[in-house]
């Protein structure tokens, strides 16, 4: 079927996207017209690692985790993506098997544009080339600051640093599990908790319930090492 996200929610996922912002709302509408709709359940998965796929998915409602496995069947969380942002962009521009797995962590609508269509349109308007290469280098830079802390920083370093990026007025609230998280910053969730219970046990933060954690003393957080 064809994605109607517009009629249906007032705003389409097309209009949600940063590569498309440089595009008039008719522009805008003739890319949803190329576009078909993809509802997922939580936990289903979207592609594997291994998989040959030759589309651009934008996610509409819901989020997504996109994941590597070690030969040991260890899971490494290499980012959470939500509403507006977008996968499966380095199979466009290269003919090897996708390496990541994409799976739906929660009910998710996704808007799927077929590859050779996408081309055409960058193409067309060299913005969208440019705002999917932006996006890139964004991505890019996070896995190497990613694999700098897990190579170079400590778990406690680890946890703090995500703890101060996740931080809005105090607060932390999770949008994951504490298994997602601590496969996200490299280590066990039985590791996480210990050190998440030794801040608590310091002052410098207080957990409530197992998604929020109140952050009490910004600065000794900041000072961790």
């Amino acid at each position: 079927m064809k994605c109607n996200c517009h009629e249906r929610e007032n705003q389409n996922c097309i209009e949600l996207v940063p590569i498309f912002s440089n595009l008039t709302k008719e522009e805008m509408f003739e890319i949803a017209m190329i576009t078909s709709e993809k509802s997922l359940q939580k936990g289903e998965v979207i592609y594997h690692a291994g998989d040959r796929h030759d589309s651009l998915y934008v996610i509409h409602k819901g989020r997504v985790k996109i994941t590597r496995f070690s030969e040991s069947g260890k899971e490494q969380i290499l980012r959470i993506l939500g509403p507006g942002q977008f996968m499966g962009e380095l199979t466009l521009f290269s003919k090897e098997l996708t390496r990541d797995n994409a799976v739906a962590m929660e009910n998710t609508i996704m808007c799927k544009i077929d590859g050779q269509d996408l081309k055409g349109l960058m193409a067309r308007f060299p913005s969208i080339a440019l705002k999917i290469l932006e996006e890139l280098s964004q991505r890019l830079e996070k896995a190497e600051t990613l694999v700098e802390d897990i190579s170079l920083s400590s778990v406690e370093k680890r946890i703090a640093r995500s703890i101060m990026d996740m931080e809005e007025d105090g607060l932390v609230q999770l949008q994951m599990t504490k298994g997602d998280w601590a496969s996200h910053l490299g280590m066990s969730q039985e590791s996480l908790s210990r050190k998440l219970g030794q801040l608590q046990d310091q002052g410098i933060i207080r957990l409530e319930g197992h998604r929020r954690i109140h952050v009490l003393e910004m600065e000794r957080l900041e000072d961790i090492e």
